[in-house]
């Protein structure tokens, strides 16, 4: 969740970070256009900062039945170069190249994982019948959000149309164990059009996945905030 100062806290920041909240209302919740208009304004950083949606949601993740978690495609993308590594074998290899994985290999990728501490990509798709090796390293690859799942679209026969998904945008949303969704929405540079759309979309996936054991208030709040910047409070309601 993005800072919000709060009184008699001892928070130091940066003249640029101090400058930005002094243009934020911390009592209101904006509607989504105008606190995505407001974020662009805070972010005054020398490169393209990412937009980020942090979502408070009332579920408990310590129960099986109250997981959020899902995958969708952004309209605008997410601004990013995403590299894209496939594990799969067989006649799959050459579908996959010409699909446009950055990287593509079988046990001997895993091995590396393991071996060598190597994650020079930002995705991992692998096949079904992968998924057996891929599993040896679930403990690795889990904490930094890289496991494959069926759920998310990263584990998947047709891997040509989970390529395409991911390289044109697709973006996975995954509640945490303190029941808060972060997910990018776009760059700065988008403009507030564009971030808007990317919102809309991305909020409309997060309430369609509400679990059906979530009792009271599904989204209790929701913030964006460009990479330097603070958090802008957005009002859920608008959605």
């Amino acid at each position: 969740m993005p800072l919000v100062p709060q009184e008699g806290q001892n928070m130091k920041h940066g003249k640029k970070y101090v400058d930005s909240m002094k243009l934020v209302d911390t009592q209101n919740a904006y509607d989504p256009a105008d606190a995505c208009d407001l974020v662009i304004k805070t972010s005054k950083a020398k490169f393209d900062e990412t937009i980020e949606i942090s979502v408070r949601l009332g579920v408990d993740p310590r129960h099986a039945d109250q997981q959020v978690r899902g995958a969708v495609v952004l309209p605008h993308g997410t601004g990013r170069n995403v590299r894209v590594l496939v594990v799969t074998k067989g006649d799959k290899v050459k579908e996959v190249e010409a699909a446009g994985a950055d990287i593509v290999g079988g046990e001997e990728i895993i091995q590396k994982i393991q071996t060598e501490n190597w994650f020079d990509f930002d995705v991992m798709i692998a096949t079904p019948d992968m998924m057996g090796v891929v599993g040896r390293i679930g403990r690795i690859l889990g904490p930094k959000g890289l496991m494959p799942n069926p759920k998310s679209g990263t584990v998947t026969p047709d891997v040509t149309k989970a390529i395409t998904e991911i390289k044109a945008g697709k973006v996975e949303y995954r509640v945490d164990k303190t029941a808060i969704v972060h997910c990018p929405i776009g760059k700065a540079s988008f403009g507030v059009e564009k971030l808007g759309e990317n919102l809309q979309v991305l909020m409309e996936a997060i309430l369609k996945a509400k679990p059906s054991a979530a009792k009271g208030t599904y989204v209790r709040s929701l913030y964006i905030s460009a990479t330097m910047g603070p958090g802008v409070k957005v009002n859920p309601l608008k959605f």
